[in-house]
């Protein structure tokens, strides 16, 4: 009985895997057609397979970046629960941009690092996600120039459930290499995962920065690659690491009626 309760009170005592933090920035579309011109994004930081939490967010900087010419973006906080039923609230964003000509839209927000006590290092997220407007499709596979940036091989808008995303990925300007890259679901709260290994997908870079995977089923899929920031004292005087991660966002759509 001794050996029993030492082995379960040792097991408990054993680190327990990180959940995935990822900033989402989700716009209403992802292709603009028709008669609409006005786009609402939304941006808040989660864990987005799960659920929640939700977590302190704020932004340092963003804006639309079409054809070199970047577009400032004004948001609106809105205190959102930090977990459903929750009494605790936190920051979320949200911001409406009007759409006045054809092309790709690079929407960007760049956060203010966040400080992970669990983890003992600071998270900064920047994030980007894409907009076609109106047929127009040039300029989708072209960086924007951020400290850390996903420049997509697969063009990341018209996506099908199945379809495989590639991607290339630059921290400091730099292809990284070797960096792992965690993949989530933007879950609505219907999908349930087997064991905590489904809830976030792991792949690597290769020696030049690409990566590659196959979206199993339709919806909103970020990708985080985690990159290396150095160092950033923190309100108690001790200086702690920075994890500067690439993140990318990309709906895929589920098959057409008729298709197997």
């Amino acid at each position: 009985m001794k050996k029993t309760v030492a082995l379960v009170t040792s097991l408990l005592a054993l680190p327990v895997a990180a959940q995935a933090h990822f900033v989402v920035l989700k716009p209403s579309t992802d292709v603009l057609e028709g008669n609409k011109r006005t786009v609402t994004l939304e941006a808040r930081f989660t864990h987005p397979m799960e659920g929640g939490p939700n977590m302190d967010f704020g932004i340092v900087d963003s804006g639309a970046v079409i054809n070199g010419k970047k577009m400032k973006l004004r948001w609106k906080e809105v205190k959102i629960p930090a977990m459903e039923g929750s009494a605790k609230k936190v920051p979320s964003f949200k911001t409406e941009f009007r759409v006045r000509r054809p092309g790709v839209y690079q929407f960007y927000v760049d956060p203010k690092p966040y400080f992970e006590p669990a983890e003992g290092k600071f998270i900064k997220q920047i994030t980007k996600v894409y907009i076609e407007a109106f047929g127009l499709e040039e300029g989708w596979d072209k960086p924007i120039g951020l400290k850390a940036e996903i420049v997509p091989l697969t063009r990341p808008f018209g996506i099908w459930e199945g379809n495989t995303f590639r991607g290339r990925v630059f921290i400091n300007g730099k292809p990284a290499a070797n960096v792992d890259v965690e993949v989530e679901y933007l879950n609505p709260g219907n999908v349930e995962v087997p064991a905590d290994a489904f809830v976030t997908q792991v792949i690597k870079t290769d020696e030049n920065g690409y990566f590659v995977y196959t979206i199993p089923w339709a919806g909103w899929w970020g990708f985080s690659a985690i990159g290396d920031g150095g160092k950033l004292r923190h309100k108690d005087g001790k200086l702690y690491p920075v994890e500067l991660d690439a993140v990318i966002w990309v709906k895929a759509y589920p098959k057409p009626n008729g298709v197997r």
